[in-house]
């Protein structure tokens, strides 16, 4: 389940460029995951085994994750600092969870862009800064596909990385 920030948290909104997702996006992602479920490499299995939009080639969950990071990726450096602005906090640590939930497919065609916001929780008892970014992987049509909240870690202000 996604997660919501603290009532009177400061949040920064964020909303990305868009992109058109094509059919060998999808093919391209199911093969370097290895995700060769009949779901996304069979399309008589589709066709004889699926409703509605879901017959014709759809991309998985995590793809649809993956996209909404990347659609961020140009410019979260930027909402990472305006996040910080003021804060002290050590170097960044990587990303330590993803809590999402899908809503609704994507299909090839589909053109999609991400909103959301960012927030700090409050430091942990050891000195961490922790960091999440709401997504909301929003289609052409205004539908919410997937709403994914990703918590990246600053290490403690002094600490040393191996």
């Amino acid at each position: 389940m996604p997660i919501d920030p603290p009532a009177g948290v400061q949040t920064v909104p964020f909303k990305t460029h868009n992109r058109t997702i094509t059919e060998t996006d999808i093919v391209t992602f199911v093969n370097v995951v290895g995700l060769h479920e009949p779901f996304f490499i069979d399309m008589e299995y589709i066709k004889n085994n699926m409703s509605g939009k879901h017959r014709n080639r759809f991309a998985p969950g995590p793809m649809i994750i993956s996209v909404g990071m990347g659609l961020l990726a140009s410019t979260v450096a930027g909402i990472i600092d305006k996040v910080l602005e003021g804060r002290e906090h050590g170097p960044f640590g990587g990303m330590t969870s993803v809590d999402a939930r899908v809503k609704a497919a994507l299909f090839p065609g589909d053109t999609v862009h991400v909103e959301g916001e960012a927030w700090l929780r409050p430091p942990t008892s050891r000195g961490y800064t922790l960091m999440d970014l709401r997504h909301r992987v929003i289609n052409q049509h205004g539908e919410v596909l997937v709403e994914f909240t990703e918590t990246i870690t600053f290490l403690p202000k002094g600490a040393v990385e191996h």
